[in-house]
């Protein structure tokens, strides 16, 4: 008893309970502690702070007396109180490893302010293929693992058999340039069965899945409501005066698919993106980011390369049909729709006939199955401007987009090196990516009006109408009358020249 006094550490029973009575006034504890302080261990583990070290620590007067169902409870006591009281923490439902993805989008709570998209700055965190995966991950046991995560999107193609040669160059090129690195399937349509020859060489030139697709009939012919007489005078007097393809039956059906039918696929049902590629075109420039991840994540819900006009004596009903369409379902036009950049005002407010070129365009399939996209096709299709003169997809696309969706969900795939047959486009400050000289930003922007179409043109070029702002600024003194007296297009009196 003397030695555990000396000790300062004193252990009894009492009603079969055991009481700890902490002495932090006393100076060392003696051996016989040590089997007293290995019952209480559940208060002063060995191997932390022994009392001798605690009564430096303390005063002297500080007493501790407590049993061990009273520590118990307190120990509750203090644990729920802590839980109750303490900030509310973001929590993770646990889900199967096979149902992980790599990128999952996290839902933000209600209370926190979701931040407004800045596509530039995505583009600065994600290039340098953040986002590319191997040929080697998609095999069956990795798939689930790399595809997790990834936006539903394809590269969709309307191709002949005949046009083999042409298909297979610009699948050589994206392939390189892109593809190979983020692994996309490719869907092929076609009016008529594929031979086995175009499948096994599409299939050869890409290390992912093709799919062939036979469209159905009643998207490639003629509908009951066309007048067919009236359809074959069409043919003839728009090759007479010379309007691009205005006397092929088939143009006429593939303008018409892809307006308003190409999403309707039943292929496409799984997927909620598209790149269309044409035969026969050019893609220049390593592309270093995932295109489609881009327009997801961003809300973007269309993608251009270039703005141009085209003869607009193929579609001369278009505009009245279209604002016909904004008087009768005015509650469809987006209350932030821009269609300024579309209308002349030297031209009584008409439409200046630019239009996003559209065998390049990255899109929401959801967009396009939309009610109002859905209902303006509609309209258009009834009225028998696919037959009776020759509308295109990419003037309808382009109005389409206007109307319904607003201008920030509209994106100039500027930094992408493309060309079509004589439309060419290749950005500035991109030789270490891109084998292809740079061109004016106006370079395409009327090269398909030929010479004999008395249509005026806007008094700017459709790319610099659509981005507005500076792009719009002309130089003093300048003046398009005076350059077309000596010579010139009209359109080379602005501060920027394109090159920037």
């Amino acid at each position: 008893m003397a030695q555990r006094k000396r000790a300062g550490l004193i252990t009894r029973r009492t009603h079969d309970r055991n009481v700890l009575l902490l002495n932090l006034s006393s100076r060392a504890p003696s051996p016989a502690s040590s089997v007293s302080s290995s019952a209480s261990s559940f208060w002063m583990p060995r191997g932390t702070l022994t009392s001798r070290y605690l009564s430096r620590l303390l005063p002297s007067y500080l007493r501790i007396c407590i049993t061990k169902r009273q520590f118990a409870v307190l120990t509750c006591l203090f644990l729920t109180a802590f839980v109750w009281f303490a900030p509310p923490r973001h929590t993770v439902a646990t889900v199967p490893v096979d149902q992980l993805q790599l990128y999952p989008y996290i839902v933000p709570d209600k209370n926190e302010r979701v931040h407004e998209k800045n596509p530039t700055l995505w583009l600065e965190k994600n290039s340098n293929n953040k986002h590319a995966i191997s040929e080697q991950s998609l095999l069956p046991s990795f798939t689930h693992m790399t595809t997790a995560g990834r936006p539903r999107a394809a590269l969709i193609s309307l191709v002949r058999n005949s046009e083999l040669g042409g298909i297979s160059q610009s699948m050589r090129q994206l392939e390189y340039q892109w593809n190979r690195k983020y692994q996309y399937p490719w869907i092929f349509f076609n009016d008529e069965p594929f031979s086995d020859e175009f499948k096994a060489a599409t299939q050869n030139l890409t290390s992912t899945k093709c799919y062939y697709e036979l469209l159905p009939r009643e998207h490639w012919s003629l509908p009951d409501w066309v007048d067919e007489g009236r359809f074959m005078n069409s043919l003839e007097y728009l090759g007479a005066i010379g309007v691009g393809k205005g006397w092929m039956i088939s143009y006429r059906h593939m303008c018409r698919w892809n307006s308003g039918f190409f999403y309707k696929h039943p292929r496409l049902r799984e997927f909620d993106w598209y790149w269309r590629v044409e035969p026969d075109v050019h893609f220049f420039c390593d592309i270093g980011y995932d295109v489609f991840r881009f327009m997801r994540d961003n809300n973007m819900k269309y993608g251009f390369n270039m703005n141009i006009l085209d003869d607009a004596r193929s579609f001369p009903s278009l505009w009245p049909r279209t604002r016909s369409f904004i008087n009768a379902h005015p509650e469809l036009i987006h209350p932030d729709a821009d269609l300024d950049w579309l209308l002349d005002p030297h031209n009584g407010g008409d439409y200046n006939n630019c239009q996003f070129f559209s065998n390049f365009e990255i899109g929401s399939l959801q967009f396009f199955r939309g009610e109002a996209n859905g209902k303006y096709f509609d309209w258009l299709d009834r009225g028998g401007g696919f037959y009776y003169e020759r509308f295109g997809d990419a003037p309808i696309h382009t109005l389409s987009v206007a109307m319904f969706v607003p201008k920030e969900q509209i994106w100039y795939f500027g930094d992408i090196g493309y060309q079509h047959d004589i439309n060419r486009h290749c950005p500035p400050n991109s030789s270490h990516r891109c084998i292809c000289e740079p061109t004016p930003i106006d370079e395409n922007f009327y090269k398909l009006v030929p010479l004999e179409s008395p249509q005026k043109k806007p008094a700017d070029s459709c790319i610099r109408q659509f981005l507005g702002g500076n792009w719009l600024k002309k130089n003093d003194g300048w003046n398009q009358e005076a350059e077309r007296a000596f010579g010139g297009d009209g359109y080379h009196g602005y501060e920027l020249n394109g090159l920037e």
